[in-house]
């Protein structure tokens, strides 16, 4: 059993800091919300602190999963963040989406072991265990908290050094952007045809038109349903993390660019705490 700290008990957080208690370990939670840090440990059993820094005090590792770049640097390298009370060589783990320029600057932090770990697979992932983490840092960082994360994930890829992982994150993020449009036009064509959207998803989602967001959310946009965790909001933000990073590193986002403006348009027709697949609402039937 090991001494963790996690920091940001939210719709992802919570759960994954519930799996490490479940796997054995003494877990003490931080988050902005008192409240929600009070619920947390009401469910899962383990402690609360006033600060990140009273979390990580002691704690062999540390976990976050916050907002966005500005509250990573808060709850670490703030006036009570966790990076100046954590000891020598403790292991710091990030599954926060930000940028890599933010991942690489905790991991030049040397005192400590930092792993940049954002996750795929939204709250039904965390809240099963089922969780796909893509890492980037030192091996030493890896395997300290592969083990550990292991209480929550069903696939862990080291992928390269600081920074790589949070570069995956946004592959991932391009690459479903342009398939929830694929799908929610697909399913704007069948209905716009008078045909039947159940009968069309059978006959096309077992070839090459197969997709997750095909399989688990076509049924749910033709029924208007919205309501399946990742929000419009956090889409918008990562996809700006991707195209900011593309105007470094010269890659060229034609689609993900097209679609972050359609998500706009969602969230200024009232969607924007509406799931991903909200994109379909833009369509006219």
């Amino acid at each position: 059993m090991a001494k963790l700290a996690f920091i940001g008990t939210g719709v992802m957080g919570a759960p994954m800091a519930g799996h490490l208690v479940a796997a054995g370990h003494d877990v003490t939670v931080y988050n902005r919300t008192a409240a929600k840090a009070a619920a947390w440990a009401e469910k899962y059993g383990g402690s609360v602190a006033d600060t990140p820094a009273a979390a990580a005090r002691d704690a062999a590792a540390v976990f976050a999963c916050v907002g966005n770049d500005d509250d990573l640097a808060a709850v670490t390298l703030g006036p009570d963040g966790a990076f100046a009370a954590m000891a020598d060589g403790a292991l710091f783990v990030d599954h926060t989406t930000v940028s890599a320029t933010i991942a690489r600057r905790l991991a030049d932090d040397t005192r400590l072991l930092v792993l940049d770990a954002p996750v795929s697979g939204g709250q039904a992932g965390a809240e099963n265990g089922k969780l796909s983490i893509m890492c980037g840092g030192s091996d030493a960082a890896f395997a300290a908290a592969e083990p550990l994360m292991a209480a929550y994930a069903a696939r862990i890829v080291h992928v390269g050094p600081a920074g790589a992982g949070q570069q995956t994150k946004m592959c991932n993020q391009i690459a479903i952007a342009g398939v929830v449009q694929g799908v929610a036009e697909a399913l704007r064509f069948a209905q716009n045809s008078g045909l039947d959207t159940d009968k069309v998803l059978a006959a096309i989602s077992g070839g090459a038109a197969q997709s997750w967001q095909m399989v688990n959310r076509w049924e749910s946009m033709a029924a208007e349903r919205f309501d399946f965790g990742f929000a419009v909001d956090w889409m918008r933000k990562d996809l700006g993390l991707a195209l900011d990073e593309a105007r470094t590193n010269g890659a060229v986002l034609p689609v993900a660019a097209l679609v972050d403006q359609f998500y706009a348009e969602v969230q200024a027709m009232g969607g924007a705490r509406q799931d991903t697949s909200a994109l379909v609402r833009r369509l006219p039937k």
